[in-house]
């Protein structure tokens, strides 16, 4: 069964988050950035108004220009409020999202406690590629894609967390175990697993493709997005917020869950229960989630 926060906890969590997406929407509507609610923000948007009553992280989508123009305002401007969590900032981090951390808080999920990452009550953020027209040359950018950003997990994490229990838990760990030590005793480091992946994401950053996508998720064939389909952009109120979604969100969403309309059963509902939480947070200063 998946953990649940209490009540209280996740009000919080819920509110901050909210706090950090409007700051968020503001760097984009001030510097002209385009953004797109996606996933579980998508469905809890057209379902609920705001938040799936039970989740605790809000899903954003940009297109590399625009991603990497925020990163840079940001940095420059907005570095006493936030931070920027990635491969390319943090050696220790495993994925190949970016989250757009809270200063002053920590949040440290159970799938990430073994990388040793510390990051804050955060947004994610998914960045958009071109990808192939081609059939057969879009499943083998995708597939490389997926390939490296898994490579880079298992050389950051030697025991990945796991829905699995059992003997299966067991094989897969050892399995886990072994392509780590393999990882390090060859000396390929998480840069280098890094930079082959975006370079397979970036493969066709010079081409005016039909489509654009975030390849390195769960499933490459989640976020993808036709250029002809997300124009006009829709706002759809998201907890009093006026959030941009793709002009085709249902029919992404539809691709993504099946029949997102329909609440799914208390034991197929997921959070990102943490390992640790913190609100009010500073370094050597830990707690327990929901404590």
């Amino acid at each position: 069964m998946p953990e649940f926060y209490e009540p209280s906890v996740l009000k919080r969590l819920q509110e901050t988050e909210l706090s950090i997406l409007k700051d968020f929407v503001a760097i984009c509507e001030a510097n002209g950035l385009e953004y797109y609610g996606i996933a579980g923000t998508g469905i809890g948007a057209i379902r609920h108004g705001g938040f799936i009553p039970w989740d605790d992280d809000i899903d954003i989508a940009m297109p590399r220009k625009d991603f990497e123009k925020m990163v840079s305002v940001v940095e420059r401007e907005y570095k006493d409020r936030y931070y920027i969590v990635n491969a390319w900032r943090d050696k220790r981090y495993p994925l190949m999202t970016t989250r757009l951390a809270k200063r002053g808080t920590l949040f440290v999920e159970n799938a990430l406690k073994d990388a040793h990452c510390p990051c804050g009550i955060f947004l994610d953020l998914y960045v958009l590629d071109n990808v192939a027209d081609n059939r057969i040359l879009y499943e083998l950018q995708s597939w490389e894609a997926w390939f490296w950003s898994k490579l880079l997990i298992l050389r950051c994490i030697p025991k990945p967390y796991l829905a699995a229990t059992g003997a299966k838990a067991r094989l897969i760990l050892a399995i886990c175990g072994l392509a780590h030590r393999g990882l390090k005793g060859f000396r390929i480091s998480p840069a280098w697993l890094r930079d082959r992946c975006e370079r397979v994401c970036r493969r066709y950053d010079k081409k005016n493709t039909r489509r654009i996508a975030f390849l390195p998720d769960t499933s490459p064939y989640w976020n993808v997005i036709d250029r002809e389909k997300l124009y006009p952009l829709r706002t759809i109120d998201f907890e009093g917020i006026s959030l941009t979604f793709p002009g085709n969100i249902e029919e992404m969403l539809k691709n993504m869950y099946g029949d997102f309309m329909e609440m799914p059963p208390e034991d197929k509902r997921k959070t990102h229960y943490p390992y640790r939480l913190e609100f009010d947070w500073r370094p050597g200063k830990w707690q327990k989630a929901g404590r």
